[in-house]
């Protein structure tokens, strides 16, 4: 039943849902459920706002075409949640410490580098939180070749984590030490905020992606954290990107996941489980022609 106060505003159909879920599926992997029919009615009203637009068949027709493609991002900006905290999953740091860091100390010291990919990085706080932990660990790596890229779809959050600077509601998870070596008090809204400081900035990319699209990243990488993302795709496109992940790592490389999160038959894709919701790649993989295909078509089939 419809609330009064709605009454006068723009219905999404389940027809126009389903057509909805045609184009974000194709842009984004998302998926939109019937059952999701007002919670996407509800965050879109704001993008037929924007554009002008008085019902949402009008919008599904800007978005479905070539015209459409700012907005579509904006609608995958509107439909996904950017929720994120500070030092989330904390055993994903201690392994980090415990398996990954050695490693990259070695090959530093050979004159090699450090790189970790945060994948899906929301508005930045799994980026600082690897970086403050790490360097808390380890001094020496700000004058090391040790630099994080952190991505995401969403061109708001990736304004966002490029000012580094989070309301106090938003860094109660950061200790209090690790606060005052690497945040500097700063206004946000007229709010009380934190702003990391430039030895932290000076360290991270932030870059949008859609991890649908082909990666242009060209280096292997120590470590990926993808937490908490695939569980907005179906198992046909999570299986797709796992081997692109393997092969996105250096042999010996970790991919930490979301804690709801799992690899499907990690040993036939060149992962063994390393701790919870963590993979390591092994060195030989064997080949899963039809993700393999999906893969491509996924990666081809976007803008």
């Amino acid at each position: 039943m419809i609330a009064p106060d709605e009454a006068s505003e723009p219905q999404l159909s389940l027809l126009t849902l389903n057509a909805l879920h045609q184009v974000s599926y194709r842009e984004a992997g998302l998926i939109l459920l019937p059952e999701k029919v007002r919670m996407v009615q509800s965050r879109l009203r704001f993008r037929l706002r924007e554009t002008g637009l008085d019902t949402f068949e009008a919008y599904l027709a800007l978005v479905g075409s070539d015209a459409g493609a700012k907005e579509r991002r904006m609608m995958i900006s509107a439909l996904t949640t950017n929720v994120s905290h500070f030092f989330r999953e904390p055993h994903h740091f201690d392994i980090l410490t415990d398996e990954v860091l050695p490693r990259a100390q070695s090959r530093l010291k050979s004159g090699g580098r450090f790189r970790i990919w945060s994948a899906g990085c929301s508005n930045g706080q799994e980026a600082f939180s690897i970086l403050m932990h790490l360097l808390d660990k380890d001094p020496g790596l700000q004058d090391k070749d040790f630099r994080i890229l952190a991505t995401d779809i969403d061109p708001k959050v990736i304004a966002f984590a490029r000012s580094a600077t989070y309301p106090d509601r938003m860094i109660d998870n950061i200790p209090e030490d690790l606060r005052k070596r690497f945040m500097q008090p700063s206004r946000l809204n007229e709010q009380p905020a934190h702003q990391m400081t430039d030895k932290l900035r000076n360290l991270v990319r932030f870059k949008e992606l859609n991890l649908m699209s082909p990666w242009p990243m060209r280096q292997a990488f120590d470590a990926v954290f993808c937490r908490n993302v695939v569980i907005y795709f179906d198992a046909p496109t999570q299986n797709a990107l796992w081997p692109r992940f393997h092969d996105a790592l250096l042999p010996d490389g970790m991919l930490f996941l979301g804690h709801s999160e799992r690899v499907t038959n990690p040993e036939q894709l060149g992962f063994s489980v390393t701790g919870p919701t963590t993979y390591t790649k092994i060195r030989a993989r064997k080949i899963n022609t039809s993700n393999l295909q999906a893969a491509q078509g996924i990666a081809h089939g976007t803008s």
